[in-house]
């Protein structure tokens, strides 16, 4: 049995947005899936909804969200990341709302290939702002949508696991899954 996700929220009648969520289970735990009716928009560990409430609740005034069984076809693609098939989520549309910045660390998360890793400064080259990796950090700690957006893939630049939302543990597993082995 899944565990229960977010309640029903009730909105103002025609200026709700809809957000469609299920519960995936995994090795490293249950994870809720929202999306809108174009992409994911959030992602997150069941241990996590708080956070996630809170990133929703920031960014959409009223929401009304309803239970869908695999919305957009993301909780298959996770499954099957789960599985092994670890390219499976590289076409998954988001639309994690965020800054112009943020957006552009995000976008360059997803560029980082499955198995290999990069630290806060070399991300922050990547986008063109090499003195920046504190605001990278940052940008990487406020994702909404993990392991889709691949912030696990950003280590410390001595190579430690630094930062995750859902816990280094967490971190540690996906990069192993993925081959990165540390």
């Amino acid at each position: 049995m899944r565990p229960r996700t977010f309640e029903m929220v009730e909105a103002s009648a025609g200026t709700a947005i809809e957000l469609r969520t299920d519960t995936v289970d995994s090795e490293i735990g249950p994870i809720v899936v929202v999306t809108n009716a174009r992409a994911l928009c959030a992602l997150d560990f069941v241990d996590c909804e708080e956070r996630m409430k809170e990133f929703l609740t920031r960014r959409f005034e009223d929401i009304v969200l309803r239970h869908e069984a695999n919305p957009l076809g993301v909780c298959e693609k996770l499954q099957a990341y789960f599985a092994g098939e670890l390219h499976a989520l590289d076409g998954v549309a988001v639309d994690p709302g965020g800054t112009e910045f943020q957006q552009t660390v995000w976008s360059a998360l997803r560029k980082i290939p499955a198995g290999t890793t990069r630290t806060y400064g070399q991300l922050a080259a990547s986008i063109g702002r090499p003195t920046a990796s504190r605001a990278v950090g940052l940008a990487n700690s406020m994702n909404p949508v993990a392991i889709v957006i691949p912030c696990h893939r950003v280590i410390g630049r001595n190579a430690s696991l630094t930062g995750y939302a859902g816990g280094l543990p967490r971190k540690q597993w996906l990069l192993r899954h993925e081959g990165a082995l540390l």
